[in-house]
């Protein structure tokens, strides 16, 4: 599976030319109380938690295909089902690692996000 770090992807959104498409995933809720800048909302979450990729599926026409889709969710773990379908579906999408979760704490330098940080750089 297909994922990305928090840097990477602020990296990616603050170069010319090479900006992905960041897939929002989490309740239209906890979109709108914060969210990484320039992401799109298809709050298809909790229906992806309970195992039904059919709405991502019919949400299919708000995701472009020709740019990298970035999904996020809360943690990454329900990112990671929606990743899978838009692969399957042919799109070249990536998985946040750590989710809201991992971007907040790298925007926040804390250290639970450098120590997670630490582990992935390991794997």
């Amino acid at each position: 599976m297909s994922s990305i770090r928090p840097k990477e992807l602020d990296d990616r959104l603050d170069s010319s030319g090479d900006e992905p498409f960041v897939l929002d995933i989490r309740p239209a809720s906890a979109f709108e109380s914060g969210a990484i800048d320039r992401s799109r909302n298809v709050p298809v979450y909790n229906e992806l938690r309970r195992g039904d990729e059919s709405a991502l599926r019919d949400r299919l026409g708000d995701v472009p295909t020709d740019r990298d889709i970035v999904v996020v969710c809360k943690m990454g773990v329900v990112a990671k089902r929606a990743t899978s379908v838009l692969r399957d579906e042919g799109y070249d999408a990536s998985t946040l690692l750590g989710g809201m979760s991992g971007w907040k704490g790298y925007q926040n330098g804390s250290l639970g996000y450098k120590l997670r940080s630490l582990l992935w750089s390991i794997r």
